[in-house]
This record gives structure tokens, sequence and C-alpha cells, in this order.
């Protein structure tokens, strides 16, 4: 952007310099009209037309652009407070099982596939072989 801005600022100046280096009297015919002025003042009209159409030209992007970074910040907003609520509602609920930590299960016994077949009951303790 800045550089831009240089290049323009040193094209203007070249023009200017160019302008009143070719101080002679000229015949301008555009489209219908027909003046006569200096060399100087038909270049610097013929610069400063073309800044303002390039101007015109390029004010529907530069607008469209700046309406998409405003949605684009707003949106980044929105998602960062929704991140921080997030945030807060996690260390919340980390808090709170921490406080109330439900009793671990008590270990049920191990249950082999001879007592599943058998039809012997899960409270048994599995036989020693010892019949």
């Amino acid at each position: 952007m800045q550089l831009t801005i240089i290049a323009a600022i040193l094209a203007a100046i070249a023009g200017v310099i160019f302008a009143m280096q070719n101080n002679v009297p000229v015949t301008a015919n555009f489209l219908f009209w027909r003046f006569d002025s200096s060399l100087a003042l038909v270049l610097l009209l013929a610069l400063a037309a073309g800044a303002i159409i390039i101007a015109l030209l390029t004010t529907p992007a530069t607008l469209r652009r700046q309406w998409l970074v405003t949605r684009q910040k707003r949106r980044i907003d929105e998602l960062e407070r929704t991140c921080k609520a997030q945030k807060e509602k996690i260390v919340a609920l980390e808090q709170g099982t921490a406080i109330s930590d439900p009793a671990p299960e008590k270990e049920r016994p191990y249950i082999g596939l001879k007592q599943i077949i058998a039809g012997g009951d899960a409270d048994e303790k599995p036989d020693s072989g010892s019949s």
C-alpha cells in the first residue's frame, strides 16, 4: 500500500516536471471539445483524469474488502467469546467433578467359562480341583 502511494507521488512529480519543461501552446481535441491551452495544463489534466478513473475503478473492490474484514473481525470476536465461555465451563465442570468424585465401582469377580456352562453362581469361588 505504501509502495503504491510512493509510486503515485513519484509519477505525479515526474508529470509536473515534464509539463513545466514543455510549456508550448497546443490545441487539444477530445470528442466534441476543442480548446487551446499550454501543453503543461493538458498533461496535468490528463494525469488528474487518469488518477480519478483509477480511483473510481478500484473503490468497489476496496469497499468489498473492508466489509469482508469487518465481518471477519466480528466473527473472530464472537468465536473468541464462545471459546472463553467454553473454557470457563470446562474449568467449572472439572472443579465440580474433583469435589464430588463418585466412589469407584466394586470389582466384580472373574467368572470362568466352566462356571458359566456348569451354571455356577457368580458369587461362588471357582473350584480348586479337589473333587
